[in-house]
């Protein structure tokens, strides 16, 4: 049985800082390509950045502008989203997505960006 399990959201005044964590488990870690999404409310589910298996190759989308950070532990089945100088905007569900030839996803957590 697969599981992603993201934790580490929560509410974060704007400027600040979180580190959203995603444990894996029922897979081989290691071969598969990562990624974090994100889906705010009314909006379509938005790729956040992938990091490939292997070589640990980051890619992110626009948004981030250098803010965001996707670094993975092999060992620890574990991938790993370092934001800062978060806005109001990064306000969303964050989701763990796990990818070879299947696909799998993890619940989500809640990430709010509010003074």
């Amino acid at each position: 049985q697969v599981q992603l399990v993201e934790s580490g959201g929560g509410l974060v005044q704007p400027g600040g800082s979180l580190r959203l964590s995603c444990r894996a488990s029922g897979i081989i870690f290691s071969i598969y390509h990562m990624a974090w999404y994100r889906q705010a409310p009314g909006k379509q589910r938005e790729l956040v950045a992938l990091i490939t298996a292997g070589t640990s190759s980051a890619n992110y989308a626009d948004f981030p502008q250098g803010r965001f950070t996707i670094t993975r532990d092999n060992a620890k089945n574990t991938l790993y989203l370092q934001m800062n100088n978060l806005k109001p905007e990064d306000t969303a569900v964050y989701y763990c997505n796990a990818h070879l030839r299947n696909t799998y996803w993890g619940q989500g957590t809640q990430v709010t960006v509010s003074s």
